[in-house]
């Protein structure tokens, strides 16, 4: 694990595979999780490509003081610490590569930076979803998000690993496919990085700044034409993820100058952890169509 140099005051925590070498790739985790999210995808890729994993703030080895300031855990900021790190290490032009949270801030360096992006390979949220968010049986499964914004959920989660355990089993378990077992050793690292003092807490400033799925669906409004992200951009929609319907996928092209939408079948919201063939296959055809 190696450590960036501070942006906002924030270190990344990170893991780099064939560092000088062949293309370069940027892979973005969700929540519940952390790096390690790509422990499926990074063998498929790094004889070929430079891979590089963040932790993301708050996350991990990152640092994840100043939980009390969530301006400093939304998109944009979260988009400053990732272009630091592709600067600092001299990535030409990688392939940005996320899901949930990962997705939203690979969107946000491409959107902010496109002249530093080669491509997007994403899942779920994208935006386009609007005021569908309001459905009373999406509102059933976006629960958590409003939960997060309650002092309570600090109290009742922050530095107790053992109710840790459950709620992450919960989301691991309800959000993925129905052939998908979560791995009990993989759950062991979760609660142990988010189990002590302040680590949940910082975790979930994401949602406090506003930049959950909820709150950002509401808010959202097709740009110019002008003004819509013009980095090739491939979409990863799995068949089984409770939070994105598939039908909400009908107005990714009001946002996206050149996207392309694949399904899933099989998986549920963890695709690179459900699917990491597909997903690093995805990144693959991505790096070659947009080679030199």
């Amino acid at each position: 694990m190696l450590r960036s140099a501070p942006v906002d005051g924030f270190r990344l925590g990170y893991d780099r595979w064939g560092p000088g070498s062949g293309d370069t790739v940027v892979l973005l985790h969700g929540w519940p999780g952390d790096r390690t999210d790509y422990r499926g995808v990074v063998p498929l890729l790094a004889g070929t490509c430079d891979v590089v994993v963040p932790d993301l703030r708050g996350f991990g080895d990152s640092d994840r003081h100043a939980a009390h300031r969530p301006d400093l855990y939304d998109a944009a900021a979260q988009a400053r610490s990732v272009v630091g790190l592709v600067d600092e290490l001299g990535l030409a032009r990688p392939v940005l590569a996320g899901y949930d949270i990962g997705s939203r801030i690979a969107q946000a360096v491409a959107r902010a930076h496109p002249e530093r992006v080669r491509a997007l390979v994403v899942s779920p949220p994208l935006p386009g979803i609007g005021d569908r968010i309001l459905d009373p049986q999406a509102q059933r499964e976006f629960w958590y998000q409003p939960f997060h914004q309650l002092a309570l959920a600090e109290q009742l989660l922050d530095g107790r690993p053992a109710a840790l355990r459950d709620y992450l089993r919960h989301f691991w378990s309800h959000w993925s496919g129905p052939s998908f077992t979560p791995d009990e050793g993989a759950l062991d690292h979760l609660v142990a990085a988010y189990g002590s003092p302040g680590a949940f807490t910082a975790s979930i400033a994401w949602y406090r700044a506003g930049a959950g799925a909820v709150a950002l669906s509401l808010a959202e409004t097709p740009p110019a034409r002008t003004d819509r992200i013009a980095v090739p951009t491939t979409v990863l929609w799995p068949e089984h993820d409770p939070l994105f319907r598939r039908a909400w996928s009908d107005r990714l092209g009001d946002f996206f100058h050149d996207v392309t939408l694949e399904h899933v079948d099989g998986v549920g919201h963890f695709v690179p952890v459900e699917a990491p063939d597909r997903f690093a296959t995805a990144i693959s055809r991505a790096v070659a169509a947009t080679g030199a």
